[in-house]
């Protein structure tokens, strides 16, 4: 199926007609509220009410510091992601690459590239820094940068295999990797929730944070009209504050996309009072212009407000049963002094201190039984 102009950034709703309805059972990672279909909230006394008139397929509102999920529709719908699957594509090759790296691109490092695939302007024969080539990804979702750092860390095929393998290892059962750009390919899906996932763990990389809030750089040149650099803008409108979308205060970013399968999809996160929101929106249905970008915008206003004025109504840390037996995830495990560019509240709310002190407390009481058995079996022997 051909995509249009892959992940652009918000176009009027013109997308292939979606499935009817969720399906009727669904994932219940992250707590069983989310597994159900239709709107998901617990408001307390004084809770404001959702906006009104939302119409993306899915949606999902959660505190990016406790991984508390204040609201939700459809959380664990599967939809064609477009490039907010660029997300997990960054979880997993950013750390591996030095942002100081060079490459020098060849033509095999663009090959593969989908019909209409948003680019950059990566030119075969020229060198890159990694540093350059994660801004042609996070603002302008090149797919050429894409491929050419996917060819740096060892080819499409192996970083295809690395990216579900991170998927899983956050818990996001949703989400199954094609492509490492997002371009529609059949079978390629995700979630909100998944999204959300890999958001938060994003965010806790100051090099991926600063990437997705920079709303605009210098990219480097190539032959012809671009043989010196040329500035980019980021296309997440409520970042740059383009097109008749005003900025939103105190946004970071993070990813936005579209494709003919997809729609409009977005991920953003918001700081405001100590609080990070984190919203994801997939495909809006209203047919209105700059949708996505009006639903997101209402939903982190009513996550600010409605920040410890409703229950949660399930979790971003997700437990995943393994074997038998259940882990919490590496994003839920991981020590909250590696949060990096967020505020000094959200490293304080993060889980990591906690679920270390529980692994520990676990593992203390397993040496404690297996010595009592051991010396049970001795008194026994003698």
């Amino acid at each position: 199926m051909t995509a249009v102009a892959a992940n652009v950034g918000c176009l009027p709703a013109a997308s292939a007609a979606p499935v009817a309805r969720p399906p009727a059972v669904m994932s219940t990672v992250g707590g069983a509220a989310l597994g159900r279909s239709g709107v998901q909230v617990d408001p307390l006394p004084g809770a404001p009410a959702l906006p009104a008139g939302l119409s993306a397929l899915s949606w999902i509102v959660s505190d990016n510091g406790t991984g508390q999920v204040l609201a939700a529709r459809n959380a664990h719908w599967r939809l064609p992601p477009a490039s907010t699957l660029k997300t997990l594509f960054a979880d997993t090759v950013l750390p591996k690459l030095p942002d100081w790296l060079t490459h020098r691109v060849s033509d095999a490092d663009l090959a593969g590239m989908g019909q209409g695939s948003s680019q950059v302007g990566v030119v075969s024969g020229q060198t890159y820094k990694v540093s350059d080539l994660w801004l042609g990804v996070f603002l302008r979702s090149g797919n050429d940068a894409v491929h050419v750092l996917a060819a740096m860390n060892g080819g499409v095929a192996a970083t295809v295999s690395q990216m579900q393998a991170r998927a899983v290892a956050l818990g996001a059962d949703d989400t199954r990797v094609v492509t490492p750009d997002g371009y529609d390919e059949p079978g390629q899906v995700s979630s909100a929730y998944d999204l959300s996932l890999f958001a938060r763990d994003g965010l806790r990389n100051p090099d991926f944070a600063r990437y997705c809030s920079t709303a605009a750089a210098e990219f480097p040149g190539g032959t012809g009209t671009r043989s010196r650099p040329f500035e980019i803008d980021n296309t997440d409108r409520l970042l740059s504050g383009i097109d008749g979308v005003g900025h939103y205060p105190g946004l970071i970013g993070v990813k936005n996309g579209y494709t003919t399968n997809a729609g409009n999809t977005l991920v953003v996160a918001a700081r405001r009072g100590g609080r990070t929101i984190l919203v994801t929106v997939m495909n809006p249905q209203s047919g209105a212009y700059n949708a996505v970008y009006t639903e997101a915008r209402e939903l982190l206003d009513w996550g600010f407000t409605a920040d410890g004025r409703v229950r949660p109504v399930g979790s971003l840390n997700p437990v995943v049963a393994v074997a038998g037996t259940h882990r919490v995830t590496a994003a839920a495990k991981r020590p909250a002094a590696t949060v990096g560019a967020l505020t000094a509240s959200d490293a304080g709310n993060a889980p990591g201190a906690l679920s270390w002190s529980v692994a520990c407390g676990a593992i203390g009481l397993a040496v404690a039984g297996g010595a009592v058995l051991l010396l049970r079996r001795r008194r026994r022997a003698g």
